[in-house]
């Protein structure tokens, strides 16, 4: 990896990238030498100060990101670097393979520093159609070399490197939050038992996202589980470089897996943030600018607060202005439940698990106001999933339990076996899989929630699976309300991004307004037509609507339907608009395995043929937040040009 920044213009990126010096290095260097020390410890406060700079950036636009992570490893990759640039360099593979995605920031610095790409480019991380999304992709982002994907799973892969290339050491960057997935714990036992030269360098600040692992995962730890696998492990202070030189030194000579253990504080150095769970997020941007005007960089203080946040200025009709988080109101629709019965009985009915995400899965406030039914637990979606059911099955003729269990919708691809099996064995539970779809998904492909109906992957006479996804905060009420008892997967999705309520027809009046209850299973006609019919749900819905207010007004006489019971047919609702000129699915999931892929079916088994398209989630994500919809072709403005098409 040759260091040749490229076009860098010191007024456009104001923090000096071009005063990196690599410091060539050896395998047989035991240790470093003052001078040595001296030049890497200034390439490292370089880089530092560089990723604040422009993870800030990401928090002055508004697309957040992160800052902790790709901070903190800074080091071991100066170290390795080094070891790149000297007369051993032809000895690794030179790609630094990481497991933590939102380490991307790093990934995006070394194509910098490679000459890929420039370095002002930084400046739009994580923006919208800047081909620097809050995960890597390869293919994407000129000089990325591989695709993190989700946390945890990139360990298997590099087995796979170590086996193409043995005369070579093979490197991954891990973290102890990514090392609780179960996919490592496999890789492990692959890599001692093939002997794969691969190298890990673990950064073990004792931070995740909702806390720190030491506290709500007593008992584990990074090193002993990796030696139980038979690893070689090494143990540094990772902000030592006496420490931390010699100990990859040594890892990196021997033959064989080893991980070296990197015990550092998350945010070593930045004021607020220094070994608090805040320091995994985006730093915000009055601390960076803190930060950077400690370090001198006063011109990049300049350039951050140049920034202003990019917003969506889309005027749509038929739906509220206000809007709602449908996935925090989850968890307050839950904590209302439980607030009708005792302590004890809600200890002895419900048991609900989180996996690191309770502030962004609404788990929050059932912890808060029901501890007595709370589990704080790690970055283990299926095991906890599979707890989750388990606590809901077994049962005595009249027993009840469920078990309420929550992650992002990206993730429940990780969960279906786990889902057959509580389904086998005729569990009770409650799943609430938020950050569906693609709306303000700025970790981008890897993470949008599209393959819903991987859930309802059981047969035609198998245990009760239902998939429910509430279009505004009151439907969201009503449907937990209505289904938090009842027998069988509940399977319940919500956006990342908040949504409005929809409308009833010319009027200011919410249609699932006070009163309302849900019923399973029931399709609502929001918009009754003649000509024809959208069939829509969730954060697609009042943008479905916007459209066909706006035909409505014209003369169009097209009507809405929000299916809120995903996969089971409403007969009713189904003969009323196969009856029409034509069916339109307009949904934020994956067009192979979405609704629409069962909907056109579904007609033509009862014999009707109108017209029928689909509309969803056909491309990579561009990044950004709001932009992602009309990229994906699903804006109010293409959902009216689709129906025009079929009413034509």
């Amino acid at each position: 990896m040759g260091f040749q920044l490229k076009d860098y213009d010191f007024k456009k990126f104001p923090v000096p990238l071009d005063k990196y010096k690599p410091v060539p290095l050896s395998l047989q260097d035991k240790s470093l030498s003052a001078e040595q020390k001296e030049s890497l410890q200034n390439n490292i406060n370089l880089l530092r100060d560089a990723i604040v700079f422009f993870t800030a950036s990401g928090a002055a636009r508004g697309v957040s990101g992160h800052t902790g992570g790709p901070y903190d490893t800074v080091p071991e990759v100066a170290i390795l670097l080094s070891l790149f640039a000297g007369a051993d360099g032809d000895k690794f593979v030179q790609v630094l393979y990481d497991e933590s995605g939102h380490r991307v920031a790093t990934q995006y610095l070394l194509s910098v520093l490679e000459g890929s790409l420039p370095a002002h480019d930084l400046l739009y991380y994580r923006a919208a159609n800047s081909k620097l999304p809050g995960h890597p992709e390869l293919g994407l982002t000129a000089g990325v070399k591989f695709s993190s994907g989700r946390l945890g799973h990139v360990w298997p892969m590099v087995n796979g490197v170590a086996f193409g290339n043995k005369d070579k050491i093979t490197l991954m960057l891990g973290s102890d939050g990514s090392q609780q997935e179960g996919d490592d714990a496999e890789a492990a036992r692959l890599a001692v038992a093939q002997n794969l030269n691969v190298k890990l360098f673990i950064d073990d600040n004792d931070v995740t996202i909702a806390g720190h692992p030491s506290e709500y995962f007593k008992g584990f730890d990074v090193g002993r589980t990796l030696e139980g696998h038979g690893l070689k492990v090494i143990h540094a202070d990772g902000e030592n470089l006496d420490s931390l030189y010699p100990a990859m030194i040594s890892a990196l000579n021997e033959t064989g897996p080893v991980a070296v253990i990197i015990k550092r504080k998350m945010c070593p150095g930045i004021e607020g943030l220094e070994g608090s769970n805040h320091g995994h997020d985006v730093i915000p941007v009055d601390k960076a600018i803190k930060y950077l005007t400690s370090k001198g960089h006063n011109d990049a203080v300049a350039v951050l607060q140049s920034i202003k946040p990019t917003k969506d200025t889309y005027e749509f009709i038929g739906c509220t202005k206000d809007r709602g988080a449908n996935r925090v109101v989850f968890g307050e629709a839950v904590a209302a439940v439980l607030d009708k019965s005792s302590k004890e009985e809600n200890a002895k009915k419900v048991l609900c698990i989180d996996s690191d995400l309770e502030g962004s899965t609404g788990l929050k406030v059932i912890h808060q106001k029901h501890p007595e039914v709370f589990v704080g637990s790690g970055i283990c979606e299926r095991g906890n999933f599979a707890a989750a059911a388990g606590f809901g099955s077994f049962l005595k003729k009249g027993e009840y339990r469920t078990g309420i269990f929550s992650t992002f919708s990206a993730f429940l691809e990780m969960c279906v076996s786990e889902i057959t099996m509580a389904r086998l064995n005729f569990a009770n539970v409650l799943c609430h899989f938020s950050h569906s779809g693609v709306d303000e998904m700025a970790d981008n492909t890897c993470h949008f929630g599209v393959n819903t109906f991987f859930a309802d992957n059981g047969l035609e006479d198998s245990f009760t699976t239902r998939l429910y996804f509430p279009a505004d905060p009151t439907q969201m009420t009503a449907c937990i309300n209505k289904v938090l008892y009842d027998e069988g997967l509940r399977f319940v999705f919500s956006t990342r991004s908040k949504v409005p309520w929809v409308l009833k027809e010319g009027t200011q009046e919410p249609f699932y307004g006070e009163g309302y209850t849900f019923t399973p299973g029931k399709d609502d006609i929001i918009r009754k037509g003649t000509k024809g019919y959208v069939v829509s749900f969730g954060d697609m819905l009042y943008r479905s609507a916007s459209a066909i207010d706006t035909l409505r007004k014209q003369g169009l006489d097209v009507g809405l339907v929000n299916k809120s019971t995903l996969n089971i047919v409403d007969e009713d609702v189904l003969k009323e608009i196969g009856q029409t000129g034509f069916v339109i699915v307009v949904e934020s999931l994956n067009e192979k395995t979405g609704l629409g892929s069962k909907f056109g079916t579904w007609l033509l088994q009862r014999g009707f043929t109108p017209k029928f398209a689909t509309m969803g989630v056909s491309k990579e994500g561009c990044g950004g937040l709001f932009e992602q919809i009309p990229y994906q072709g699903l804006s109010p403005d293409h959902i009216a040009a689709k129906i025009k098409e079929l009413a034509a």
